[in-house]
């Protein structure tokens, strides 16, 4: 999946189920931020980072880790979350396509409340969020993309969308409304390879199998 803006990619860890792949590097992020939770599994397993957010309590007490390559962003503002604070710090620093893992996983109120915040930078960021099984964003009110036949494709909405249609799926919709407690439509399928989707109206969720 390609992101909207142009441009370096960069990873953002947080503090949620830890990613499956971390024995590889991420070389092709041009910079890695995590949040101070995250640095702790990604240290783990010899991952470098190039800057931590957070208050930092629970790492500076540790006497054995390295930080001499990582820069410390301290943030104090209880009134937002540690994913609110690290958007809002990436986008300054003049990045705009954000590679999110940690995002799911563990405390499913968390899971909610990291995708409000992507909904509130989602025309600042290209948000692509990944975990085990997927890798999931809002949409554009008109997107394409590729995935491979028969894989599931879900398509919910936040909180409703309105005159939605697409082209390549096994269950083809035309200006259909979808709405979360009467119909959503999760685990559709690609039945080519270009999925086509358009909406009029609304914000909504796209999860694309692996």
């Amino acid at each position: 999946m390609n992101h909207r803006f142009d441009g370096p990619e960069i990873g953002l860890f947080l503090n949620g189920e830890i990613p499956p792949y971390l024995k590889k590097e991420f070389s092709f992020y041009q910079k890695i931020f995590a949040v101070d939770g995250a640095f702790h599994y990604l240290n783990t397993f010899g991952i470098s980072v190039d800057y931590i957010i957070g208050d930092f309590d629970s790492i500076l007490l540790k006497k054995d880790i390295s930080l001499e390559k990582t820069h410390l962003l301290k943030t104090y503002d209880q009134k937002y979350t540690d994913f609110d604070k690290a958007l809002n710090i990436i986008h300054h620093q003049g990045f705009l396509n954000i590679n999110v893992w940690g995002g799911s996983g563990m405390e499913q109120d968390h899971f909610l409340g990291n995708l409000s915040t992507a909904l509130k930078y989602k025309n600042k960021l290209s948000i692509i969020f990944h975990d085990k099984y997927h890798f999931y964003f809002f949409s554009d009110k008109k997107t394409s993309f590729y995935q491979k036949k028969n894989k599931k494709v879900s398509l919910f909405p936040f909180h409703q969308v309105e005159g939605l249609s697409t082209n390549g799926l096994k269950f083809s919709m035309k200006k259909a409304l979808l709405k979360i407690g009467k119909n959503i439509g999760i685990r559709n399928e690609a039945f080519h390879r270009k999925i086509e989707i358009n909406y009029k109206k609304g914000e909504l969720l796209i999860f694309i199998e692996k």
